[in-house]
C-alpha cells in the first residue's frame, strides 16, 4: 500500500478509537502500529495520530517494560486535563510576541531585534527569552505552524520597474511572429546561454549511478585556463521547433552571434525556407544582441548584404529576456540534458546539446566555434550610417529592418 493510503488508513483507525482510549492507551496503540510499520513507523504515526515523535517513543518504551510494572503502571493514568498547562496559557502575550518578530512589516523597522538576522526557530526562541517569553526552538515551530506559517524561500517573481510600452511591444512582437509563421516565412529567437566552465566542475542535477560511484569533481569551480569555457549561442526556429547552438570558446562578442546566425542559415536555414524572403529575428534587447549595440547592427548589415534577404528585428523590453521562446522551448532542455554531469570538454558540450532531444520533436544541432573575436571594435557614426536600417513605426529603437545592399 502506498504509504500516503496507509498513514489515511491508520488516521482513520485511530480517530474512531480515541473516544475509548485514555492517555496511556493512546500512545501505547500507536506504538504498537509503529513497531508493525517498521522503519519511519513513528514519524507516519506522528503524522497520522498528530501525537508527538516523544509520545509515541515514550509509547515503545511502556511496551518493552515487563508484565508486572506494566500492570502497576497501567494504574497510574492521569485524570483528564491533567499535565502542564500550555504556554500559551500560562502566557497570553506569548503569540503577540512571537508575531511580532516575525511579521513582514518589521523587516523595516530598524529598531526590530531580528530586523539583521535569520528567523530561525533557535534565534526566534532566544530573543523571546530575553523578552521574558522563556520557550524552546521546538516549541516555537509548533507555535508557528499552528499559525499557519511554514518555511519558504525567497522566489524570483518580480522583474524590476517595467517599461510603460512593454506590453504594447509584446503584442506588436508576438502579432510580427504570427504573421512570419502562417506565410511559411523563417522566424528565428536569439540568444547567449549561461557560459559553462569546462573541466571536472560540478553541474546541478542528478543521475544514475551505482551506490558511491558518482563522479568526483572539483570543491572549487576556479577556471582551468588550459580548458578554457564554453559559450554557447543558440538560434531556435520556432516555425520547425529546431535549434541551432555554436559553442564559442573566446567571447560573446556581436560578431559571434551574427556569425552563429549566418551558421545557423548554412547548416539549417537555408534548406528548411528555400523560399525565404525575409527573416525575422526576435532578441533580447542587451548583451552582444542588444538594441543598443551598435557592432550588432553593422554585423546584420554583412549578414543581409550576404543572405540577400531583409532582416526584421524585434528587442524584447528591458528585463524581460526569460519570455524569449528560447529559453524555455531550447535552453532549459540542454540544461535538463547534461543535468548532473561534469563538461568535461567543448566535445562533451557539443555532443550534449546536439543529443538533447524532446517528446515533442526537437531536433538540435551543434558545432564548435573556434574562431577568436575581438572585443575592443569601435563603430563610427560613419559606419553607422552606411547601415541601411529602417526603423518600424511603433519603437523604432526596439523594431527595425536592416536591408541588403543591392
Amino acid at each position: 500500500m502506498h504509504n500516503a493510503q496507509a498513514v489515511e488508513q491508520i488516521s482513520r483507525k485511530y480517530h474512531s478509537l480515541r473516544p475509548e482510549m485514555d492517555e496511556r492507551m493512546r500512545r501505547q496503540w500507536a506504538a504498537a502500529e509503529a513497531r508493525e510499520w517498521g522503519w519511519g513507523g513513528v514519524t507516519a504515526l506522528a503524522a497520522a495520530t498528530g501525537l508527538s515523535r516523544t509520545t509515541i517513543t515514550a509509547g515503545l518504551e511502556d511496551l518493552d517494560l515487563p508484565e508486572p510494572v506494566r500492570q502497576i503502571e497501567a494504574m497510574r493514568v492521569r485524570r483528564p486535563g491533567g499535565g502542564r498547562r500550555p504556554l500559551v496559557e500560562n502566557d497570553p502575550d506569548l503569540l503577540a510576541a512571537l508575531e511580532a518578530l516575525i511579521e513582514p512589516a518589521t523587516r523595516g523597522d530598524p529598531d526590530s531585534p531580528l530586523r539583521w538576522t535569520c528567523k530561525s526557530t533557535r534565534n526566534l526562541a532566544e530573543q523571546l527569552t530575553r523578552q521574558r517569553h522563556p520557550i524552546s526552538p521546538r516549541t516555537v515551530a509548533g507555535l508557528l505552524k499552528q499559525a499557519g506559517y511554514s518555511l519558504q524561500a525567497n522566489r524570483k517573481t518580480r522583474e524590476g520597474t517595467s517599461h510603460p510600452d512593454r506590453n504594447a511591444q509584446f503584442r506588436y512582437l508576438n502579432d510580427r511572429v504570427r504573421q512570419f509563421l502562417q506565410r511559411g516565412q523563417p522566424a528565428i529567437s536569439v540568444d547567449t546561454k549561461k557560459k559553462e566552465l569546462l573541466g571536472d566542475f560540478k553541474n546541478n542535477g542528478r543521475e544514475w549511478h551505482r551506490q558511491g560511484q558518482a563522479p568526483a569533481v572539483r570543491v572549487h569551480d576556479f577556471q582551468d585556463k588550459t580548458l578554457g569555457k564554453a559559450i554557447p549561442y543558440g538560434v531556435y526556429d520556432m516555425l520547425n521547433n529546431q535549434g541551432w547552438v555554436s559553442v564559442g570558446i573566446d567571447h560573446d562578442t556581436a560578431q559571434f552571434a551574427a556569425n552563429s546566425i549566418r551558421r545557423w542559415w548554412r547548416q539549417m536555414g537555408h534548406e528548411r525556407f528555400p523560399h525565404a524572403r525575409e527573416l525575422l529575428i526576435t532578441a533580447d534587447g542587451g548583451g552582444s544582441n542588444g538594441f543598443r549595440c551598435r557592432l550588432w547592427k553593422r554585423c546584420l548589415q554583412e549578414l543581409a548584404d550576404e543572405l540577400q534577404l531583409p532582416l526584421r528585428v524585434c528587442h524584447f523590453p528591458p528585463g524581460t529576456s526569460k519570455w524569449n521562446k528560447i529559453e524555455h522551448r531550447l535552453f532549459s532542455f540542454i540544461t535538463q540534458n547534461w543535468r548532473g554531469r561534469p563538461l568535461l570538454s567543448r566535445q562533451t558540450v557539443v555532443s550534449l546539446i546536439a543529443s538533447t532531444t524532446t517528446r515533442t520533436g526537437l531536433i538540435v544541432k551543434a558545432a564548435l566555434d573556434t574562431a577568436r573575436y575581438d572585443t575592443a571594435i569601435k563603430v563610427t557614426d560613419r559606419e553607422l550610417a552606411q547601415v541601411r536600417l529602417r526603423p518600424h513605426p511603433f519603437h523604432g529603437d526596439w523594431n527595425y529592418t536592416i536591408l541588403p545592399h543591392r
